[in-house]
């Protein structure tokens, strides 16, 4: 028989993670309700999420900071887009800054969730990663900030021969400490935003590198400094400077995201033409460069003031385009007969997505089946209470939405406050609703995940928007209250309440 646990501590709100988006809703919990009990579960030692768990050369973002950082915090770097360790002492002095300190409780994995109707609470299973110790927290809402993808373990296909080769085989998301490509032929297979990270940072040393893909990415040039931020800055002061570039920035990427969507013809040879003026005098831009889908159907990957073409024409990097056979036991045998010779592999393959952390749920006793929900304003799940998630754009910078998110969260806890409301329940008025996938997007990772994600609807607030203006309305303008969304009183049925 097992003891039941007895719980430890009775929560507000609880935050799971401690990463760009858990500790944006910290400080819009700590200065927009102060009043309110909150902990932010971090299951990983320390804070910072994918920017302290990604270790691997070049580690970088692939958003502007101005946009990718806080609304509330101003990005006072030169560097616009920013290496990985720069962004964690953003992140960490945020934390600081806002007194979360105390708040973020280390090697804290949540297991499991247990909501009840009749305590309005939910009863939160957690792990310590550390001791192996089981305890319990009850909270009246879940914030999950854990973003959508597994930090244990990154997405590798199944390489035939694999078990060949005698150098190591890595994957970005786990990158030794101790791996010296110095003078060493690496190839990395990916075209994503990791392998155009990697392969330039690994070519100032390594003695080859080669971008082995199958199918191209849309690349592109940015610069690695703003230098009309830094110039708003320098003339308006950090706050004012800030808001300002947040601004011009959050203008051009959706100008360059509707450009691309609304004349893609038109996108895809103006991206040809730029790849062309990096790239050495007759390269193969069309074998190489150019994908066989639109712009925008996948994420465009930026590479700062065009380090990757830069390696290229050097003659430090070279990318082939091309099927695996098979791994042998010296490197890579490829569909057209060609053989790449390696040291080292890199399976810059992509990630494997997960959402809400891999927590299971439950509402009074049934388990919930996030496949079978439809996302409410994006921020929340059709018949599942008082639990709110974190995901932001895939369009432009992820952060952007985060923000809102928070705030309308914070505003639907106030209105909840005022009128005395413990249970919030979105549920669709048209149980026929047409649906499709939560994020519209092709990317491999994505596609491979659509059974186990939410969906979303065909009208709002049952849209998960990728678009900020209208999020701004949306989440900051509008009211809170909204027909499909239910309010009620703990043992009071929602139909006596409204």
């Amino acid at each position: 028989m097992t003891t039941p646990h007895t719980p430890v501590e009775d929560l507000d709100v609880l935050v799971v993670g401690a990463g760009i988006s858990g500790i944006g809703a910290g400080r819009y919990l700590r200065t927009e309700l102060p009043d309110k009990s909150f902990a932010i579960l971090e299951a990983r030692a320390t804070s910072g999420g994918t920017w302290d768990l990604f270790r691997y050369p070049g580690i970088r973002s692939d958003s502007d900071l101005h946009t990718f950082g806080y609304e509330f915090k101003p990005w006072r770097d030169e560097q616009a887009i920013a290496d990985a360790p720069r962004i964690l002492a953003y992140l960490r002095e945020t934390v600081t800054e806002n007194g979360l300190d105390a708040t973020i409780r280390y090697s804290h994995r949540v297991v499991s969730a247990a909501w009840s109707s009749t305590e309005a609470r939910w009863t939160v299973d957690v792990e310590r990663t550390d001791t192996g110790e089981r305890l319990q927290l009850t909270a009246g809402w879940l914030f999950c900030a854990g973003g959508y993808y597994r930090y244990d373990e990154g997405f590798t296909p199944r390489f035939e021969g694999r078990e060949r080769f005698a150098g190591p085989i890595v994957h970005p998301q786990h990158w030794p400490e101790d791996l010296d490509t110095t003078g060493k032929k690496v190839v990395v297979i990916g075209s994503g935003a990791t392998a155009v990270t990697l392969v330039p940072a690994l070519s100032g040393t390594a003695g080859s590198v080669t971008m082995l893909q199958r199918t191209p990415s849309y690349v592109l040039p940015v610069p690695r400094q703003d230098k009309i931020a830094n110039l708003l800055k320098k003339w308006f002061g950090q706050e004012r400077g800030h808001a300002l570039t947040r601004r011009k920035n959050i203008r051009q990427q959706r100008a360059i995201w509707s450009f691309c969507q609304k004349h893609p013809k038109a996108a895809r040879r103006l991206i040809r033409w730029v790849n062309t003026k990096q790239l050495p005098e007759g390269y193969a831009v069309d074998e190489h460069f150019n994908p066989p889908y639109d712009p925008w159907d996948q994420r465009l990957c930026a590479v700062p003031d065009g380090d990757l073409f830069r390696a290229i024409r050097e003659g430090k990097a070279s990318v082939v385009t091309d099927r695996i056979v098979t791994f042998d036991e010296t490197g890579v045998q490829l569909a057209s007969g060609r053989h790449l010779d390696a040291d080292v592999i890199v399976t810059a393959t992509g990630l494997n997505v997960q959402a809400f952390g891999g927590v299971s749920l439950t509402v009074d006793g049934e388990p919930v089946a996030l496949g079978d929900r439809i996302a409410y304003k994006g921020m929340m799940l059709s018949g599942v209470p008082n639990l709110a998630y974190a995901i932001g754009y895939t369009n432009s910078s992820w952060t952007l939405k985060v923000g809102l998110l928070c705030e309308h969260f914070c505003r639907l806890l106030q209105y909840m406050d005022q009128r005395g409301y413990d249970i919030c329940r979105p549920e669709p008025a048209d149980p026929q609703m047409p649906t499709r996938p939560l994020l519209d997007f092709a990317a491999g990772y994505i596609q491979r995940a659509v059974p186990l994600l939410p969906r979303q609807g065909d009208r709002m607030p049952w849209l998960t928007s990728m678009d900020y203006s209208a999020d701004v309305k949306l989440l900051r303008a509008d009211s809170v209250v909204d027909p499909e969304l239910h309010f009620t009183r703990a043992g009071v049925p929602a139909a006596a309440t409204a």
